[in-house]
C-alpha cells in the first residue's frame, strides 16, 4: 500500500490474520512454561506471580504513551519496536535464574506488550473504515480470534512434545520451549518488517486530512510524535465524556481479576495435583492446545452471537459465564475435573474478546483508536498486577482453590460494565440504526 491508496479490506484481512499467527503461535510454546520455568528455578508462587505484576504495570505506564505515538505517528513503528522488544525479553527469560534476573525480562515483556497492544488492530480497523466507514468489524474480529486461538493451541501443543522429547541432557525439559520462543520472535520482527506496509504518518496508510500529504523524514516523524500528548489528552477526555466507553474500560478490570485464576493458577494448581511442576508441564502443553482449540471455537460463535442476538447481549453473557467458570475451576477437585472446568472458561474467555473490541471501536475514531484499545489494555495489566500478588498470598495463606474461587466471583462484577452498551444498542436497533457487519 502506498502513495496513500487505500488498502481492501480482504487484503488488510490477510495481513491482519497471518501477523496474528506470526505474533501468537510462539505465545503457545511458552503459555504454561512461563509459569514453571521461575518456579523450578528456585522461585515461591508469590514471587512468581509477582513477575507478572512487574510486567503488568510496566504496560500501565507504558500504554498511553506508546499508543498516543502510535496514533500521531503510525502503526508500524510501534509494532517493529514491539517486536525487537519481544526478542530481547525472551532471550534474557531463558537465561534467568534469579528473581531478579527474571525481573529484567519481565520489564522488557512488559514494554513489547505496551508497544504491541493495540496498533495492528488500529492498522485493520482503520483499512475497513477507509472504503467501509463506520463498519462493525466483529465478523473479522471473531475470524482473528479463531486463528489466534489456534495458533497458541497448536504452540501449546508442540510446547508439551518438547519438554516431552527433551533432547538435550543439560538443560530442563521446561527450557527448550522457550529457547524456541526467541527464535520465533525473531520470525516476527522479520515478517512485521516484510508485511505490514503503512504510509508515512496515516492510518492504515491513509494520509491525514486537512494536511495534505504524510510528512516524510525524520524532521516529519518527529514532528508526528509530539503530537502524541495531545492524542493521549484527547483519548483521556472521550473516556471521561463517554459514558459507555467509561463502563467498558471498568470491564478490563475484572475480566483481568479472572485472568489470573485460568492462566497464571491453573498451571500451579495442575502441579499440587499432578505433585511435580515438569509433570505439569508436559500435561499442561495438550491441556493448554485443547484450551486454545476451544479459545479459538468460542471466538468463531462469538460472531454467530453478535448477529443474532446483538453485541452488548451477547458480551454480557460471555462475561458472566467466563467468571462463573473461573468459580467452577477452584471448586473442582481432580485434574479431570479441573481440564474440564478450564475448558468451558476459556471457551467462554475467547468468546468474549472479539464482542468486547467490537464494542470499544464503536465509541472510537481513527485518531485515537490506538489509545482507546491501549486505555482498556492499561487497566487490564494493571488490575492484573494488582491482582496477582494479592491472590498468590491468599494461596499461601489459605489455599490455591480460595484464591481461584475468590478472583472468578470478583470477575462476574464486569458484567455491570456492560449495561450503558446494551442500552445504546437497544435504542440504535428501535430507531432503525444498524451498521454494516466486517
Amino acid at each position: 500500500m502506498t502513495g496513500g491508496a487505500a488498502m481492501t479490506p480482504q487484503a488488510a484481512r490477510r495481513v491482519f490474520l497471518l501477523l496474528t499467527v506470526t505474533r501468537w503461535f510462539p505465545v503457545g510454546l511458552v503459555v504454561t512454561v512461563t509459569t514453571l520455568l521461575p518456579i523450578e528455578r528456585g522461585l515461591s508462587v508469590a514471587q512468581t506471580l509477582t513477575l507478572a505484576s512487574v510486567a503488568g504495570f510496566t504496560v500501565f505506564f507504558l500504554e498511553l504513551p506508546t499508543s498516543g505515538t502510535a496514533d500521531a505517528l503510525g502503526r508500524k513503528p510501534m509494532l517493529v519496536a514491539a517486536a525487537m522488544a519481544q526478542v530481547i525479553a525472551a532471550a534474557v527469560f531463558s537465561l534467568a535464574h534469579s528473581f531478579w534476573a527474571f525481573a529484567a525480562s519481565s520489564v522488557l515483556m512488559g514494554v513489547f506488550r505496551a508497544l504491541d497492544s493495540g496498533p495492528l488492530e488500529a492498522w485493520f480497523v482503520d483499512a475497513v473504515h477507509a472504503t467501509h466507514p463506520g463498519a462493525d468489524v466483529d465478523k473479522t474480529l471473531s475470524r482473528q480470534g479463531a486463528v489466534l486461538g489456534l495458533s497458541i493451541a497448536l504452540g501449546a501443543l508442540v510446547s508439551g512434545g518438547l519438554v516431552w522429547w527433551d533432547p538435550v541432557g543439560a538443560w530442563s525439559p521446561l527450557t527448550l520451549p522457550y529457547v524456541v520462543y526467541t527464535g520465533l520472535a525473531v520470525v516476527h520482527l522479520g515478517a512485521v518488517t516484510l508485511l505490514l506496509t503503512e504510509a508515512p504518518g496515516g492510518a492504515a496508510g491513509a494520509p491525514r486530512t486537512g494536511t495534505g500529504a504524510p510528512r516524510r523524514g525524520v524532521a516529519g516523524a518527529w514532528r508526528e510524535a509530539r503530537r502524541a500528548p495531545r492524542v493521549v489528552a484527547d483519548g483521556l477526555r472521550l473516556a471521561g465524556d463517554n459514558r459507555v466507553l467509561h463502563a467498558l474500560l471498568l470491564v478490563e478490570v475484572a475480566w483481568s481479576v479472572g485472568m489470573v485464576v485460568f492462566e497464571t493458577f491453573m498451571p500451579i494448581r495442575m502441579g499440587e495435583v499432578l505433585g511435580s511442576t515438569a509433570r505439569a508441564g508436559a500435561v499442561m502443553g495438550p491441556v493448554a492446545s485443547v484450551g486454545w482449540a476451544v479459545f479459538a471455537g468460542g471466538a468463531a460463535l462469538a460472531g454467530l452471537a453478535s448477529a443474532r442476538f446483538g453485541l452488548a447481549r451477547s458480551a454480557m453473557a460471555a462475561r458472566m459465564l467466563n467468571g462463573l467458570g473461573a468459580v467452577w475451576m477452584g471448586l473442582v477437585a481432580g485434574p479431570v475435573a479441573l481440564v474440564g472446568a478450564y475448558l468451558v472458561t476459556y471457551g467462554l474467555h475467547g468468546s468474549g474478546g472479539p464482542l468486547y473490541s467490537s464494542l470499544l471501536h464503536r465509541e472510537a475514531r481513527a485518531g485515537n483508536r490506538a489509545t482507546v484499545l491501549s486505555m482498556a489494555s492499561m487497566l487490564g495489566f494493571a488490575a492484573f498486577g494488582i491482582a496477582g500478588p494479592v491472590l498468590g498470598l491468599l494461596a499461601e495463606g489459605v489455599s490455591t482453590p480460595a484464591a481461584m474461587v475468590a478472583g472468578g466471583a470478583f470477575s462476574v462484577l464486569g458484567v455491570l460494565g456492560f449495561w450503558p452498551a446494551w442500552r445504546r444498542e437497544r435504542a440504535d436497533r428501535a430507531a432503525g440504526a444498524v451498521a454494516a457487519r466486517v
